[in-house]
């Protein structure tokens, strides 16, 4: 269902209504997450899956996450051990994303499971995310309303800049607080860290009790964003430059002359929630070479250096 002019919805009973009856109709809605804008579809509906990837231009193999109100309508689709129970108490709705076994009788879509017999799946902490999947009923597969490989959309304006001509709406929620994606967990088996995301990797273990499993393989992912090459502006990336070279734009973080700046404070909360709307600037100001201030490795600082990691990788 792709009408012939992106609709902008406002984040009111009417405009909520009218992305639920899109949705149903097997359309294409982006909404805004704590996280970032999500592209929506009927998680059942193979066709309306197939019009994600088909409007991202997303690799067929690389799986979608499931967006649902609460815990009890994750439960409905996929099956929870101890360790996904407590993870889902203490941090949904939040920006976590739970890897689970899907159920036999899901309904969901393999196009969103990629044929894998897991699913991922995440209650979202946004009035806008929850008052659209209220009023739809059913499970959202929403990954992030960007062309694959491209820089994540914090704004509604990023979705109209990046998919406009390509779906059918975006309900517009302001700007997103976190910024960052979920940070993805695989509870099969071991607890496994598949993403570093919006919800520091050090909490999560402490909660758990336990050490994180590190597992990634990016020719083969289970997971959304283990692409090596992801959230990719259009110039050259280098990392932890103290400062930028001729011919090329600093994008800073802390105390340092910079085009931009994540943070002049140094707070990583400020800088996540800034880093895509930094990489959109770059890309409007036209940047050939961009170098990047060494940001510190823990808290949000990991998500935030795994994002510019595959933002450098080649192409």
């Amino acid at each position: 269902m792709k009408s012939e002019q992106l609709l902008v919805l406002q984040p009111d009973v009417a405009g909520l209504e009218k992305a639920a009856r899109i949705l149903g109709l097997g359309g294409l809605v982006s909404f805004p997450t704590e996280t970032v804008y999500g592209l929506g579809s009927d998680a059942r509906n193979d066709r309306a899956v197939a019009g994600i990837y088909a409007a991202k231009e997303r690799p067929s193999f690389n799986p979608l996450i499931v967006h649902v109100p609460d815990t009890a309508a994750a439960e409905a689709y996929c099956v929870f051990n101890d360790a996904a129970r407590r993870l889902a108490q203490a941090f949904w709705p939040g920006a976590l994303t739970l890897v689970l076994p899907v159920r036999a009788d899901a309904g969901i879509s393999k196009l969103v499971t990629a044929g894998l017999d897991t699913l991922a799946v995440r209650v979202p902490d946004h009035p806008v995310a929850s008052g659209v999947l209220s009023a739809f009923g059913g499970p959202v597969a929403a990954p992030s309303a960007n062309p694959s490989g491209k820089v994540s959309p914090t704004r509604a304006a990023h979705v109209v800049a990046g998919l406009g001509d390509r779906i059918d709406a975006v309900v517009d929620g302001g700007a997103c607080a976190v910024g960052v994606e979920s940070t993805i967990v695989s509870c099969v088996g071991a607890p496994a860290l598949l993403r570093a995301g919006g919800i520091p990797v050090e909490a999560l273990e402490a909660c758990l009790g336990q050490t994180l499993v590190a597992e990634e393989n990016p020719d083969t992912p289970i997971a959304p964003g283990q692409l090596a090459s992801h959230y990719a502006p259009q110039g050259k990336v280098r990392l932890n430059a103290p400062y930028a070279e001729p011919g090329e734009v600093l994008l800073g973080f802390g105390p340092v002359e910079a085009d931009l700046n994540l943070s002049v404070a140094g707070d990583l909360t400020e800088a996540a929630a800034c880093l895509f709307a930094c990489l959109h600037e770059l890309d409007a100001m036209g940047a050939a070479a961009i170098a990047v201030s060494p940001i510190p490795d823990h808290g949000l600082g990991r998500a935030i250096n795994d994002r510019l990691r595959r933002a450098a990788a080649p192409r």
